[in-house]
């Protein structure tokens, strides 16, 4: 089964492309351009083994809403085409990821639902020039073009860059473990035959 996608997405604030395997050794060449989110998804891509390519240029000149938003749509829909009919994967998955500090959760079920709860405060508006309040706008755009629902909560942490890092890692690892093929699973799992 061949789990990969090439989506490009151009807009008049946004031109984006690019390239997922979910069955990838965790290889990333991304550019968009917004130097913590480059951080934050070569983070993502290591810890879910998911060979990403990104590049994006947007508007930031504005500033980095338009970037961050469409990269999460964008995103969303590339696993979307990955994932396909959804037939023997795992569907649910929890993790917590530590990173000094901080403590995470986030939990997945590719349910066919985008859904987002997000009970994440940072300390800080800004790390670096990045907004903090932009990391709830990229998952809810994810989350809604995947079609997965997504729980992402802060057990505890204080310096925001690590608990940006936590989440980022945890949302890997989660849905690597959610999207495994599990050659037990006849179908899809669900009683309801579908997803």
């Amino acid at each position: 089964m061949n789990r990969e996608s090439n989506i490009t997405r151009k807009t008049n604030e946004t031109q984006i492309d690019m390239y997922l395997n979910i069955d990838g050794r965790g290889k990333a060449d991304i550019d968009t351009k917004v130097g913590f989110l480059n951080h934050m998804l070569n983070l993502f891509a290591k810890h879910g083994l998911f060979d990403l390519n990104v590049k994006a240029i947007g508007d930031i000149d504005v500033d980095n809403h338009h970037t961050v938003e469409d990269i999460g749509i964008v995103l969303g829909q590339a696993f979307l085409k990955c994932l396909e009919d959804k037939r023997g994967i795992e569907r649910y998955s929890t993790v917590f990821t530590p990173m000094d500090e901080t403590l995470s959760m986030v939990s997945i079920d590719i349910s066919g639902r985008g859904y987002l709860v997000f009970n994440v405060l940072f300390n800080k508006e800004f790390i670096g020039n990045f907004e903090t309040e932009l990391i709830k706008e990229f998952f809810y755009a994810f989350a809604i073009n995947s079609k997965i629902t997504l729980h992402i909560n802060l057990m505890y942490g204080e310096n925001s860059h690590h608990i940006a890092e936590s989440i980022f890692k945890g949302f890997g690892r989660a849905l690597l473990k959610a999207t495994r093929i599990n050659e037990n699973i006849d179908g899809v799992m669900s009683t309801k035959g579908s997803l």
